[in-house]
């Protein structure tokens, strides 16, 4: 079965615990950690693209149902019983704690201004604030916090992640954190009082379909009330601040409990092991959808570059799709296409359009009259003209347009680890949720390399099929 996560590290945790539990009840786990938010994760469910993940009481009452659907007191799983079920869904095994939003300041800013409620922000307007893009846009988030406490702040948004390193360096005053997170001991931050009890209560619990197996559920019904909102902090801390792995804190939690074999080990892969599979994962990501785009794009500037008109029509289309940002058209594709590869692969290769198609229909349509002329007039056909003339003294151009391509599609790539595609994306989401520099370098430095790479590889092959008088004058 395949078991998802956001991209926060406390759900990555949960996500973890859940997989080495039903691992060593002898189910095969696939992981697909790190999904771009709670509404890709959600629709991954529905899709049947994963089978489990953990989620919040709270989330779920504010960001997935609607206001008429939400429960009154969102405090205990059986309110959601009714509504879900009517959804095709099952929310079960709550872990104990509650993992609520807070508003978090250094603790130094706290002292030195005497803030200590949410309410004292409204004599502090000129603190900069910045929130995590969910927080922004939630029913339960910023707009209504503001208009219940009357604020008069403008935060921008930021990756959650990264929140927390902007506040210890000073580049903001305030943001949105977990109440659980083991990153408010890591930079000595102070929570403010939520003196209006505005936050909703969000405890954690395993969110799947009403088809997810009994027997599984059984045993993930094992985690119910294992932790408290303390002990769960401090399990993120051990990933946060003792810099230990998921697996290594999600296999010491459940041998503590009795819930695994103490003998079994969980398989820990090396970081060249990561670094290779990711890597090749990556590179096929991209050549897939590279190939897909020399064939649709050479061809279709090969059938229509004659005509101005449908030229200009087809690349302002293509022009079109690169204005859709990459992670919102890898969101679009989970209801059309779900989660993984096939999605990643398809959205890669409509970036992939407009360079090649541009460079393409360009370098055809510009191409000197006369030597057109020339070749009809001694017989060729349009194909052969198409053979011996125009596409040679197209190639420079083509190349250019394809080589655009290749670099465009290994860096959007990257993105592809929100929808569960893998590749070096992966430990650059993982570092985003850890404030992990090193770990992000591990997915951020592979990809600039094959970009490199590309660039020689391309210079080499140019050399080869280009004569040299054509590439001097390109």
């Amino acid at each position: 079965m395949v078991i998802g996560s956001k991209m926060d590290s406390e759900n990555y945790l949960l996500a973890e615990i859940m997989a080495q539990l039903l691992e060593n009840e002898g189910y095969e786990i696939e992981r697909k950690f790190g999904f771009g938010g709670t509404l890709i994760c959600y629709n991954a469910l529905r899709e049947g693209e994963i089978d489990i993940y953990p989620e919040y009481t709270g989330t779920i009452s504010q960001a997935i149902l609607t206001p008429e659907e939400r429960p009154s007191d969102s405090r205990s799983l059986n309110n959601f019983d009714e509504i879900l079920k009517q959804k095709n869904l099952d929310l079960f095994a709550g872990f104990g704690f509650n993992n609520s939003y807070v508003i978090a300041v250094k603790k130094s800013l706290a002292a030195q201004r005497n803030i200590k409620n949410i309410s004292d922000l409204k004599a502090h307007s000129d603190l900069i604030a910045a929130f995590s893009h969910e927080f922004l846009n939630r029913d339960d988030g910023w707009e209504q916090l503001k208009a219940i406490y009357s604020l008069d702040l403008s935060p921008t948004g930021i990756q959650h992640g990264l929140a927390y390193k902007a506040i210890d360096e000073g580049s903001i005053d305030l943001t949105d954190a977990y109440s659980t997170d083991g990153d408010i001991e890591r930079y000595g931050l102070a929570l403010l009082e939520d003196d209006l009890n505005f936050f909703s209560k969000y405890y954690a619990a395993l969110l799947s379909r009403t088809d997810f197996p009994a027997k599984a559920k059984e045993a993930l019904l094992r985690l119910e009330n294992t932790l408290t909102d303390e002990e769960m902090r401090a399990l993120n801390a051990r990933v946060v601040i003792g810099k230990q792995s998921f697996a290594a804190v999600a296999e010491g939690f459940l041998k503590g409990r009795g819930l695994i074999n103490a003998e079994e080990a969980t398989d820990k892969n090396t970081v060249i092991d990561a670094l290779i599979e990711n890597t090749i994962t990556h590179i096929k990501l991209t050549l897939i959808a590279l190939s897909i785009g020399c064939i649709v794009g050479l061809g279709s500037a090969f059938l229509i570059f004659r005509s101005q008109k449908i030229s200009r029509y087809v690349i302002y289309v293509t022009g079109l799709l690169q204005t859709v940002p990459s992670i919102a058209l890898l969101a679009l594709m989970i209801p059309l296409l779900g989660i993984g590869e096939v999605p990643a692969i398809t959205a890669l290769f409509l970036y992939s359009l407009l360079p090649i198609l541009r460079s393409a229909i360009t370098a055809l349509a510009t191409i000197d009259p006369v030597l057109t002329n020339v070749a009809r007039a001694i017989g060729m056909s349009k194909f052969q003209q198409l053979r011996y003339v125009l596409f040679p003294l197209a190639l420079p151009n083509i190349l250019a347009g394809i080589k655009t391509a290749t670099v465009i599609c290994i860096g959007t790539a990257t993105l592809a680890a929100f929808i569960g595609a893998g590749g070096l994306g992966e430990p650059i989401v993982t570092g985003l949720a850890l404030n992990d520099t090193n770990l992000i370098l591990q997915g951020a430095v592979p990809a600039a390399c094959l970009a490199i790479l590309v660039e020689i590889l391309f210079e080499l092959l140019e050399k080869h099929i280009i004569l040299d008088h054509m590439r001097n004058a390109n």
